[in-house]
């Protein structure tokens, strides 16, 4: 635990360094992004706040077995008191003291609610979990959308190297086609095709790098840091590897760790207490009372008596709402109702579950298929631009058939890289949809 804390302290220090002096590129790894994201990212930040509210909730309920105590003080004027015969005459005026005062002291300590308290305890804590996973599914939303972006961000570095390669072999052959065009070998038209190669490969390049940083720009405010900061990311990052787990262990532990099932079974156990509650209203409620007066004057006593008088009393009450009897039954219907929904819910969840999990482990197992075939396309590719170029130094082919086949060489190199980016997105997807990122 002392070495996790020690972590992410040099985390932040390493974010909150680079954030003031954001001229110095980051090159970080996905894990450690994920625990600056912990740290600075708005939405992770709102959802922990949640939490904290709900577990005021928890407390707040549990007050409700606390006791009531209340106090009233009051001070009046009275008038005097006329008294009628029947029917209203003969009136007779008494005098009243003037001055009235009031004071009360009461308590009351339930001692049986009918459940609705430890129900009520219970639903704030429910409510409580369910704070909690719906902020570990916004963890993942987050971490997966990081991945994204983190990929992204190698994809396109890996792009803008496939054509820096590729613009100094252009390079390479305007040079020789120079060369041959001192020696009359060639035309001004095969210059003047593989230059405009060479400038569609300039713009393909600057294309990559103003992707770059746009990615760049959305990485850095999702992790909740200086926007002109520059992610690199870590070059050991894309080694990817069929997977060890086969897809019942990973629909395993989808169906013991996703959100969307915990979600639905807390929200069955929510249904369930709200059920509790309703029946609650059907049963007694039995309390602990104690009061204490001190009014003046006597009013009860004709002429009024100038004197203070003081009572108290201790007691138990109970208290039982007949009305409930009838007015309750549809509320009843209705949380039982409620409780079904939220069962099908569940099942509803875990078939949703079951069918993204093996969908993403196909879609995982595909991409290495996908990966292969880009690899032979490469190497195919390769094969075809150096015959073709062997064919065209010796005046075998033509210009048209040496700019064809850089362009087909081009795009299988940059179809395999984004094929390699795939294989791991598929995997960290996989990880998404069984909520284990």
């Amino acid at each position: 635990m002392r070495t996790k804390k020690h972590w992410l302290v040099a985390v932040c220090a390493t974010a909150a360094s680079l954030c003031a002096n954001a001229t110095e590129p980051l090159k970080t790894s996905l894990w450690q992004l994920f625990d600056i994201a912990e740290a600075h990212n708005a939405s992770i930040q709102s959802f922990k706040t949640a939490i904290s509210e709900a577990n005021e909730g928890v407390e707040v309920a549990k007050a409700a077995w606390q006791p009531d105590l209340e106090t009233t003080a009051s001070v009046s004027f009275l008038g005097n008191v006329k008294i009628w015969d029947r029917p209203l005459k003969n009136k007779f005026t008494a005098s009243t003291p003037h001055f009235g005062n009031n004071f009360a002291l009461a308590a009351r300590q339930t001692v049986y609610s009918g459940g609705i308290i430890t129900s009520g305890i219970r639903l704030a804590k429910l409510q409580r979990k369910m704070a909690e996973t719906e902020a570990e599914e916004n963890r993942q939303r987050v971490r997966f959308l990081l991945v994204g972006h983190y990929l992204q961000l190698h994809n396109l570095r890996h792009q803008e190297a496939v054509f820096d390669q590729n613009i100094a072999l252009t390079d390479t052959i305007i040079h020789q086609t120079l060369q041959r065009q001192e020696q009359g070998l060639v035309l001004q038209n095969d210059i003047t095709r593989q230059e405009l190669q060479r400038e569609n490969l300039l713009l393909g390049r600057a294309r990559i790098q103003d992707a770059q940083r746009i990615i760049s720009h959305q990485l850095t405010t999702a992790l909740g840091m200086d926007t002109t900061l520059q992610i690199l990311p870590d070059e050991d990052f894309a080694v990817a590897l069929l997977p060890k787990e086969t897809e019942a262990e990973w629909q395993q532990m989808a169906s013991a760790c996703h959100t969307a099932i915990q979600k639905a079974d807390i929200g069955t156990h929510i249904a369930e207490q709200k059920v509790r509650i309703e029946r609650s209203e059907r049963l007694p409620k039995v309390a602990l009372m104690a009061e204490n007066h001190f009014d003046g004057p006597v009013t009860f006593e004709i002429p009024t008596l100038d004197k203070n008088i003081n009572y108290w009393y201790v007691g138990v009450g109970v208290t039982y709402k007949l009305s409930s009897l009838w007015k309750n039954n549809r509320r009843l219907q209705q949380a039982r109702t409620a409780v079904r929904h939220s069962q099908h819910q569940q099942r509803e969840a875990a078939e949703g579950v079951e069918n993204a999990v093996q969908a993403a482990y196909t879609n995982y197992l595909t991409s290495f298929t996908e990966l292969q075939t880009q690899q032979k396309s490469v190497e195919l590719a390769t094969q075809n631009y150096h015959i073709i170029q062997n064919r065209y130094a010796e005046g075998l082919a033509l210009i048209t058939d040496m700019v064809d086949a850089a362009n087909v060489k081009l795009d299988a190199e940059l179809a395999l890289v984004s094929a390699r980016i795939n294989v791991i997105y598929n995997y960290y997807q996989l990880k998404y949809v069984s909520n284990t990122l």
